[in-house]
């Protein structure tokens, strides 16, 4: 009976090994907690810097479709020069409309800086082509699409047929041949830098058959049309 009586005293758990139990269960529990907190805290941003950086390569892609579309088309009246508008942060030019609901004619596009309610940003916007009448203004462009959201900034620059790059095109007697696109982190550090080709190698009026070759090359000026004064680079866009 007394080695029965010893043997049910030291079966179980004590109270106080009960509480060291659950003590210990609660630390190791409570820094598995910790642990997988940080982690879903790295995932989520690991996540959202990989979503940022495919949305700015899909906006990316879109500018440079965009740009590669440019067609040769003026607005009328003595000079008769193509409407392109270049700028170090904004570019304006015409192409074929975009869209579901779009008809076969044209539009004005001008890409630029703007800022909304997320801070700054790359905005595409589009006015319908009207011919014989002047170039729209800010203010007659509508339907504002973000192409590239901050901490991106882009900056463009044009080259003609002599290949030297400048930070303006502006009231010329042909369309650049080339436009790079260069893209910084917000250290202003150059992140990527990529160009592409005017497609557009005649104007658009020569698809009729009524216009002659000379009425098509009229508005087309030789390599050297830009003067003496261009100012130079090192920088050449890929091609002969």
């Amino acid at each position: 009976m007394k080695h029965d009586h010893v043997w049910s005293r030291s079966a179980g758990f004590t109270l106080l090994e009960a509480m060291l139990a659950t003590l210990l269960m609660m630390t190791v529990l409570g820094a598995l907690g910790t642990m997988t907190t940080q982690w879903l805290r790295n995932w989520n941003r690991g996540f959202a810097r990989i979503q940022r950086v495919d949305l700015w390569a899909t906006g990316l892609d879109s500018l440079i479709a965009d740009l590669a579309a440019a067609e040769v088309v003026s607005t009328g009246g003595e000079k008769d020069m193509p409407v392109f508008d270049g700028a170090e942060q904004a570019v304006t030019f015409i192409r074929t409309s975009l869209g579901p609901n779009a008809s076969t004619g044209l539009e004005v596009v001008r890409i630029a800086d703007a800022s909304d309610d997320r801070g700054p940003a790359l905005v595409r916007w589009t006015a319908p082509f009207v011919p014989n009448t002047a170039i729209p203004t800010q203010s007659d462009f509508a339907n504002p699409i973000v192409m590239i959201r901050a901490p991106y900034p882009i900056s463009f620059s044009y080259a003609g047929s002599d290949h030297v790059w400048r930070e303006t095109w502006r009231g010329k007697a042909q369309l650049p041949r080339t436009i790079r696109v260069e893209v910084r982190d917000g250290a202003g550090t150059l992140a990527v830098s990529t160009s592409t080709f005017i497609r557009a190698e005649l104007p658009a009026r020569c698809a009729t058959a009524t216009t002659t070759l000379d009425e098509c090359s009229g508005i087309r000026a030789p390599a050297n049309a830009d003067g003496p004064g261009t100012p130079t680079g090192v920088d050449r866009p890929p091609g002969p």
